[in-house]
């Protein structure tokens, strides 16, 4: 019995040094191609209401409180969130804002589990259109890094980035 004890013992160990060594930083993105000029694709991102319209977080839950705090859209405007398990609560909060090229946003999250990340969206003009990027960078805390020892967070939130930016590919080309 005592040697078993001693195996698991070492076992997790080892596992918890495993996940220790996993990067202290994360990032993710996603683009696509959308027939609309970044005019038009720009007011839909830098307001924190029309952004929540194709949202895929918000959107998860249909139960989600929402609040709106500052400008309605720019440098300032800022959107609290309090949702279920899927959605976490938190704040994002516009930092930059330059028309009609790039939004980023500041993302507190203080559940499900503590930590500050960056959002950027560019868009780039092109000939038939415009290529919006998605992207989310900050550093993963080990909570962060045990999480996506089980479970693959580049597929579930590029997988949210894609459905969203399906969402607004949609919005921008109607």
């Amino acid at each position: 019995m005592l040697a078993l004890f001693a195996i698991l013992v070492v076992f997790l160990g080892a596992f918890l040094l495993y996940v220790s060594t996993k990067a202290d930083a994360c990032s993710f993105s996603r683009s696509i191609h959308i027939l609309a000029p970044p005019e038009k694709i720009f007011p839909l991102i830098d307001d924190p209401r029309a952004m929540n319209e194709w949202n895929p977080f918000v959107k998860a839950d249909p139960n989600i409180k929402l609040s709106y705090s500052g400008p309605s859209r720019g440098v300032g405007a800022a959107n609290d969130f309090d949702g279920d398990s899927r959605v976490g609560a938190g704040r994002a909060e516009i930092i930059e804002s330059a028309s009609p090229s790039k939004v980023v946003l500041a993302l507190r999250m203080d559940r499900p589990m503590k930590c500050q990340n960056r959002v950027e969206f560019s868009i780039a003009p092109r000939e038939d259109g415009s290529d919006v990027t998605w992207a989310m960078s900050g550093k993963q805390p080990f909570m962060g890094k045990l999480f996506s020892t089980f479970v693959d967070t580049e597929k579930m939130v590029g997988g949210a980035f894609e459905a969203g930016l399906a969402d607004l590919k949609a919005r921008a080309e109607a």
